[in-house]
């Protein structure tokens, strides 16, 4: 799950309490921490884990509105990228 930091539409901050909302029945994994592109911050993140094995994460897009792929392509293809190919931010 993505937000754009931006997203004046649905904000970053409702993604997330929703995502937490979500969260309380699964483990944070991995705390904040930023993710890059091309050695720049393009983000932050948070992992969680289900105690029966399913992740899920909620990625922050530094700089993008509503449609991220609009504002910030290159994070949008990264992003894109890691999830088809299952390789963390």
């Amino acid at each position: 799950i993505f937000s754009g930091d931006h997203d004046m539409c649905v904000p970053h901050t409702g993604s997330e309490a929703w995502v937490d909302y979500l969260g309380a029945r699964l483990m944070i994994s991995e705390a904040w921490r930023p993710w890059l592109v091309a050695n720049q911050v393009a983000g932050y993140m948070k992992s969680y884990v289900s105690p029966k094995g399913g992740a899920l994460a909620f990625a922050t897009v530094k700089g993008a509105g509503h449609t991220v792929p609009e504002y910030k392509p290159a994070e949008a293809l990264h992003l894109f990228n890691a999830f088809l190919s299952h390789t963390p931010l």
